[in-house]
């Protein structure tokens, strides 16, 4: 029995399509039916029932699917931790990331952790914020790191830092010195403010901005990295991290202007682990030494 074999009968058992499994596996049909066909001998059983054209499954390959499912995941991890071995890794260590961190502080952290942890192998998931809770909870991965504060009691929730927010316009043709004052309530009178980049402050931020802005046209831009790029575009103006924005202001790639309609929210970054262990202790560290404002 080859494992070929099996990856052709699982992708089969789940089309009930050759020709489907053909194309995602990227093998001629034919080659689909004899992969079927030898498995079929080599168990001594049929698997599908072939009828005008169309395949169902036996109630033997209804019952075998699972298991060769597992036989394939469990053959796939292991040659995956094999070469995780041969890199010289010992160790495995996940972690789910919002856009934003990724976005933001993690280069600065990696060169250094991984410097200090040979051993371990770093995966990097990147991950809506909404979603990175469960997969702790789960034990999908080691720890994530959020931009929401995790609702269970089960997970440990450590502050990262908190990141005041600016308002962000792109670059016009002055410098800061010449140019002429910029007023916060034209710039949102007579552009587009990129809005919805951020699970958490945005509706009470919309609330005070059209008190103090009638007219306000908003555009959602659900991801902070596309909402900065429009920004430079020349495209609209929106309210983001300083974290985010800091090369981008010192090089002159974009503007602040100084907002004082109202106080401003903070956009707080949240560590979420189900076990504060080493590994999680000193990434967080190394997050908070490398944090600039």
């Amino acid at each position: 029995m080859e494992v070929q074999w099996l990856r052709t009968f699982v992708d089969a058992a789940e089309t009930l399509n050759f020709r489907m499994t053909s194309e995602r596996l990227m093998m001629s049909q034919p080659s689909v039916t004899v992969h079927i066909r030898l498995l079929e001998e080599s168990l001594g059983l049929l698997l599908f029932i072939r009828s005008n054209n169309r395949v169902s499954l036996t109630e033997e390959g209804r019952h075998f699917k699972e298991r060769a499912s597992k036989v394939l995941e469990q053959l796939d991890d292991s040659v995956e931790e094999l070469h995780s071995f041969a890199q010289g890794y010992r160790k495995k260590w996940i972690l789910a990331i919002s856009p934003l961190m990724a976005e933001t502080i993690l280069p600065y952290v990696l060169k250094s952790f991984t410097a200090e942890h040979p051993q371990v192998e770093l995966v990097i998931h990147v991950e809506e914020s909404e979603q990175i809770e469960a997969l702790v909870e789960e034990g999908e991965v080691s720890a994530g790191i959020s931009a929401l504060p995790p609702h269970g009691r089960s997970i440990a929730q450590h502050v990262v830092y908190d990141d005041p927010l600016l308002f962000i316009l792109p670059r016009d043709a002055y410098d800061d010195e010449t140019g002429p004052a910029i007023s916060v309530e034209k710039a949102l009178r007579t552009t587009v403010l990129f809005s919805h980049h951020h699970p958490l402050f945005w509706e009470e931020l919309l609330g005070q901005l059209r008190l103090h802005v009638p007219g306000l046209r908003t555009m959602k831009v659900t991801q902070a990295h596309i909402a900065k790029r429009f920004i430079q575009e020349g495209l609209g103006v929106s309210f983001l991290p300083k974290s985010m924005v800091r090369r981008e202001l010192v090089e002159g790639r974009l503007m602040e202007a100084h907002f004082d309609l109202f106080p401003l929210p903070v956009a707080s970054t949240y560590f979420l682990t189900k076990k504060m262990g080493e590994l999680e202790q000193d990434f967080l560290q190394r997050i908070q030494s490398v944090y600039f404002i």
